[in-house]
């Protein structure tokens, strides 16, 4: 059975929103700089959650913004991100859109599609980016376990990977790490006979 994993970068207080500063939002950048050890940190531990990965689940943006970034890069983390199994949750891309390595649109139920994909697949299936996604998915307990890169950076707004939920969701921290300077990276798992 897979396991649905959300890898995000989050500020402290849990904003996800443009971390690169490509979007313009007027708080957006809080992404580590290129060349910094915090970043070389950050995308040794990426490559080898790819490489653990079994397949992509992804919002449409999300898949497009990734697609446009992604397919033309070579290496051993872009090889394996564009072979990858990828599943979009959308009604507006088309079959003819989705061009980035092998790419399955789910259309259904988003609940149904999920939970049928977690039964029919081994090994991770990882959500990057896709916040509205996660929080739908989290909702209805089919979130397994979080990595979140936590940056050192309070923004104070922004779209969160936490929204509000119709009651409390535990989880249990199973590690937790420094990472390059100033990272931390934290990782839970739910938990479902609390």
């Amino acid at each position: 059975m897979g396991k649905i994993v959300i890898s995000t970068n989050a500020t402290l207080d849990g904003v996800i929103q443009d971390p690169d500063g490509a979007e313009r939002f007027a708080r957006g950048g809080w992404f580590s700089p290129a060349g910094s050890n915090d970043r070389e940190a950050w995308a040794t531990i990426e490559t080898a959650e790819a490489m653990r990965t079994e397949a992509l689940l992804l919002g449409r943006r999300s898949y497009e913004w990734f697609a446009t970034r992604w397919a033309s890069r070579g290496g051993d983390w872009a090889d394996r991100l564009n072979g990858l199994p990828k599943y979009v949750v959308s009604s507006r891309l088309s079959e003819a859109a989705a061009t980035w390595g092998p790419t399955t649109l789910l259309r259904g139920d988003l609940f149904t599609e999920v939970s049928k994909m977690k039964r029919e697949r081994d090994g991770d299936i990882v959500i990057y980016a896709s916040y509205r996604l996660g929080q739908a998915l989290l909702e209805h307990d089919l979130v397994d376990e979080l990595r979140l890169f936590v940056y050192p950076v309070v923004l104070g707004t922004g779209n969160r990977l936490f929204g509000e939920t119709s009651g409390k969701k535990p989880l249990r921290l199973v590690d937790a790490a420094t990472i390059g300077d100033g990272l931390a990276l934290l990782t839970y798992e739910t938990v479902r006979d609390a």
